[in-house]
């Protein structure tokens, strides 16, 4: 693919990234994530509290990238079949059947949000872990793919009654973890509060641009965005140094004050996660045009990609948010950079 082209899609990307933060603002780093990961071809898990614009922010992705899109709740009742297919009683008082959320745009199916994702059975996590790894399901004696599906998901963590954990082998199928949290900005917050634009959901979707980025080039656009960006040896030697330190940060002579580093990190991240975390720094180095990493393209996003592949000791395991952003940190001020 020729660089005039690259260089067109990066116009592109910043485009949506615009057009995004025109319907949801005080929320630039999700934004910006967001965009690593249409550009990576990987899904994400978000995670807020309730009325930050999760909702708003997806179906702002969504119109901006084309193509169909669908949603469903979590719940307790949830089952598998329901994503397939539903069933009723026609008007003719005959049962019928008829495609879910899932086959009910077939092959056109480009981003699907599974809101409340902890409230459904372990069962549903497991049918939509085959959709997200192979992009495609069994049903009606036949096989269907979503050649262009972007699963989005949110977790509520305030509530833990009716909810069910996430797998470890379901989130490391998500590329991204995203906090969406409260603007801090005081202007923002007053902005989202007395500036009635804020107060319809639906007008605001209804000005972003549609089909800024056309959803059925995005898997080439993706590869050869993955093949443009090269990596020297000497950062190669990093990433897997950063890597060693993220599993066994006491052999890599991390330190962190009042913990033992040797007893911290139960499993680290697989290979599966590290690769997904340089895809994404491929990407963040394309959008600063550049053609080769630099450690700053392994910063970025690291956090984000890594963290939830993460697992720590049992008497850690209460502080894992702080320890988990204190590793991350210290990896990255005690490993020696090219």
């Amino acid at each position: 693919m020729s660089d005039e082209l690259l260089a067109d899609w990066r116009d592109r990307a910043a485009t949506f990234e615009k057009a995004l933060k025109s319907a949801v603002v005080g929320q630039d780093r999700a934004i910006h994530l967001i965009t690593l990961a249409v550009f990576a071809r990987g899904h994400v898990l978000l995670e807020g509290d309730v009325g930050v614009g999760k909702t708003t922010l997806l179906r702002a992705v969504a119109r901006a990238i084309g193509g169909a899109y669908e949603r469903i709740e979590g719940t307790v009742d949830l089952m598998p079949t329901d994503l397939v297919y539903y069933t009723y009683i026609g008007e003719d008082g005959r049962p019928r059947v008829d495609a879910g959320p899932i086959l009910k745009h077939g092959a056109h199916l480009a981003t699907f949000f599974f809101n409340e994702i902890n409230r459904a059975r372990p069962q549903v996590h497991s049918l939509l872990l085959r959709i997200m790894a192979e992009r495609s399901v069994n049903a009606f004696n036949r096989e269907y793919q979503f050649p262009h599906l972007q699963v989005f998901a949110d977790r509520n963590r305030i509530e833990k009654e009716e909810t069910f954990e996430i797998s470890s082998a379901a989130r490391d199928r998500f590329l991204m973890e995203i906090q969406i949290e409260t603007p801090s900005d005081t202007a923002i917050q007053a902005d989202l509060m007395f500036n009635t634009r804020f107060h319809d959901g639906d007008a605001l979707i209804s000005k972003v641009p549609e089909a800024v980025l056309p959803y059925t080039e995005l898997n080439g656009i993706g590869k050869a965005i993955q093949d443009s960006v090269t990596a020297s040896q000497a950062l190669q030697d990093y990433a897997v140094r950063l890597w060693g330190a993220l599993r066994r940060p006491g052999e890599a002579g991390i330190r962190i004050d009042g913990v033992d580093t040797h007893r911290l990190v139960e499993a680290g991240a697989s290979p599966r996660g590290m690769s997904l975390m340089l895809r994404a720094a491929r990407v963040e180095a394309w959008l600063q045009g550049r053609t080769q990493l630099v450690p700053e393209d392994l910063h970025g996003a690291l956090r984000e990609t890594v963290a939830h592949r993460i697992f720590l000791y049992p008497n850690y395991e209460l502080k894992r948010a702080e320890l988990v952003g204190a590793l991350l940190e210290a990896c990255r001020a005690q490993i020696a950079a090219p």
